[in-house]
């Protein structure tokens, strides 16, 4: 169910989440924990994110509950694979290696002065 899900997103180009869940029948509750779980596994994978979650729901509505975690999963993971696909296209392991090694030749002059 949860890769049916995350490719149904990945598809649905213009579609919001909550308009794509609803109309392949996905009860409201359901919907709703799943925007708010998404929202949260953004955030836990370093997004710019609201964490969001209605704890007196989740504890009591079980659709909620099962969307909220759907959602924070499906989410988090596709969040850290853009940023590790970023990482790795950009060059940003470079730039962390030289900005590592000018720090590095910083420190061992400063430590020689003294």
């Amino acid at each position: 169910m949860a890769a049916f899900i995350c490719i149904a997103l990945l598809l649905s180009g213009c579609q919001s989440t909550r308009e794509l869940l609803q109309a392949e029948g996905y009860p409201p509750a359901f919907v709703d924990g799943f925007e708010a779980g998404c929202s949260s596994g953004r955030q836990a994978a370093g997004a710019l994110d609201g964490f969001r979650k209605d704890v007196p729901r989740y504890l009591v509505a079980p659709l909620y509950a099962q969307g909220w975690d759907d959602g924070f999963r499906q989410c988090q993971a596709r969040q850290s694979s853009e940023f590790e696909r970023e990482w790795q296209d950009d060059g940003w392991r470079d730039r962390d290696r030289e900005w590592r090694t000018h720090v590095d030749q910083a420190m061992a002059q400063a430590l020689r002065r003294r």
